[in-house]
This record gives C-alpha cells, sequence and structure tokens, in this order.
C-alpha cells in the first residue's frame, strides 16, 4: 500500500503543473463542441504517458541517465518544438460559434502524440524521477507503484477535459480562452527559454 500511494503522490506532483500537455487536452475540453469529441486527446495523452512511464520503470531510465549526449539531443529537439507550439497556440483564436474549426480527430491525435513524445520536461521528469523512484520498489510493490503513476495520469486527463468544457460554458464569448491562449503560449515560451538557459 506504501508503494501504491508514494506512487499516486508522485505522478499527481509530477503532471500537476501546467505544461504543454495539460494546456492542449484542456483546450480541447473547451474549443470541442461535445464532450465526446474531445476524447481522443485526452486518451492519446493518458496512454503516451503510460508509455512513458512503463519504459521509465523497466529500465529506460538507466539508459538515457547514463549517456549525456542522448540527454542533450532530446532536450534539443523538444526546445524548438515547444518554440513552434507557442508560436501555433500564440496564432489560434477560439469562438463559440457553431461554425468554429475544431481539431478533427486525426490532428487531435497527432498533436497529441507530439506534445507528449516531443516535449523533453515531461520526458525527463517521467524517466529521472519515476524511473529512478522505481528502483526502490521489487515485485508486486513496484507493480503497485507503476499502477498508481498510470491511474493519476488517466484521472488527470480526463478531468482536464471535463474542465475545458466547463470552462467553454462560462466563457460564451471566446474572449477568456483567447486569453488563455495569449498566456498558454508565453508560459510555453518561458519553458523553451528555461530548457535553452539549462543546456547553456
Amino acid at each position: 500500500m506504501e508503494a501504491f500511494l508514494h506512487g499516486m503522490l508522485l505522478a499527481f506532483g509530477l503532471i500537476l503543473p501546467l505544461g504543454v500537455q495539460n494546456v492542449f487536452v484542456f483546450t480541447q475540453g473547451a474549443t470541442q463542441q461535445r464532450l465526446m469529441l474531445a476524447l481522443p486527446a485526452a486518451i492519446t495523452a493518458a496512454l503516451c504517458d503510460t508509455l512513458l512511464i512503463l519504459l521509465a520503470v523497466f529500465g529506460l531510465s538507466v539508459i538515457v541517465l547514463q549517456f549525456e549526449w542522448l540527454r542533450i539531443a532530446l532536450m534539443c529537439v523538444g526546445i524548438v518544438f515547444l518554440l513552434y507550439i507557442g508560436y501555433s497556440i500564440w496564432r489560434s483564436t477560439a469562438t463559440t460559434s457553431e461554425k468554429s474549426e475544431a481539431m478533427p480527430v486525426k490532428k487531435q491525435i497527432v498533436f497529441a502524440l507530439s506534445v507528449s513524445l516531443l516535449n523533453p520536461h515531461a520526458i525527463l521528469d517521467t524517466i529521472g524521477v519515476i524511473g529512478t523512484s522505481a528502483l526502490k520498489y521489487n515485485g508486486t510493490e513496484q507493480i503497485l507503484f507503476t499502477a498508481a503513476c498510470v491511474l493519476i495520469s488517466w484521472l488527470w486527463f480526463f478531468g482536464l477535459t471535463l474542465a475545458g468544457a466547463s470552462f467553454k460554458k462560462l466563457d460564451s464569448s471566446g474572449k477568456q480562452m483567447n486569453i488563455l491562449n495569449k498566456c498558454s503560449a508565453i508560459f510555453i515560451w518561458a519553458t523553451a527559454i528555461y530548457l535553452l538557459s539549462g543546456l547553456l
């Protein structure tokens, strides 16, 4: 039980801060006409997190932490990607019109895959924190620890989708969503600059 609680608290601590993944899932909940249409983003993000957690627990963390060049390569790719995502979000506009352009399922999935698997912050957090923490456990305890991390991830992304859908009802004009988009873009650019400063 200790391992399960440890996994829950650790996963919640890592996933709680505002990040590219969270912003994207929340935005889909807020911009899609129906809640069901926003689920592909949440499910894809949760599946990617599950994959990263499993890889981290079962050894990838050891590989990445041993090779400095691999860590730097991940960071460089991720920084360029974050700059592009920030630009895309900054340029986007939100409306509540029935004719507003909602992101189709295929594009949601591709975008969710990219913000999940090309985000160096998420990858390094998962590998460096969850992967190393899992080394404390063996057998059943390690399985419980991993299950707790995965459970929190799924609950969080579905919760973000619901929160986005609720926000849409409160923001009938779409103005608040546009302000949120600008703030999100600035945050994402700041994250990229922070990662770049770490490399330099």
